[in-house]
């Protein structure tokens, strides 16, 4: 008989976490979606840490923002790449599990901590999904990003399948 921890789902945690994800994700900075499902995989693109009422998470890690804060805000964008799969699929059930994440760090050049700053999101993921939360990833440091935002993380998850390997949803 399998164990209450693998019958609960992404939903179930959530709301056992007392995380409430926005009532939307952000929406889109330029000419994409924010989530693209093709076969059994869904892509999520590039999320930023951009608070429920639009406040972005700015700086540059290593000068005016913390390795502890830029892990904050990586958390931040978990929860905004959670909510942009919650409108995609209309349940975080939809989904199987994270296969990888992406991330990157607005740094500075001599800032070591890329791998740190990102677990915020990985950490997350992992509770939210369980052992399917365990994922692939890299993280890095770069010159800059969109708006001066602190951390920018795509995401590639598995979409949920029925008993005969169907995709359960689309």
């Amino acid at each position: 008989m399998p164990s209450d921890a693998q019958e609960k789902t992404p939903e179930t945690r959530l709301r056992e976490m007392g995380l409430e994800l926005p009532g939307r994700a952000p929406s889109p900075i330029g000419s994409f979606r924010n989530v693209r499902v093709s076969g059994g995989w869904a892509y999520v693109s590039g999320q930023g840490p951009v608070e429920a009422d639009g406040t972005l998470k700015r700086g540059k890690v290593g000068d005016d923002v913390t390795a502890e804060e830029a892990r904050a805000h990586a958390e931040l964008v978990a929860i905004n790449i959670l909510s942009a799969l919650r409108d995609h699929f209309g349940s975080l059930d939809a989904v199987g599990g994270v296969v990888k994440l992406l991330g990157l760090v607005n740094a500075t050049p001599d800032f070591e901590r890329h791998p740190f700053v990102i677990d915020g999101a990985s950490n997350l993921l992992a509770e939210v999904f369980g052992a399917d939360g365990i994922h692939a990833r890299s993280a890095f440091g770069v010159g800059s990003l969109p708006n001066r935002i602190t951390v920018e993380i795509e995401a590639i998850f598995e979409v949920a399948t029925d008993g005969a390997g169907r995709v359960a949803a689309a």
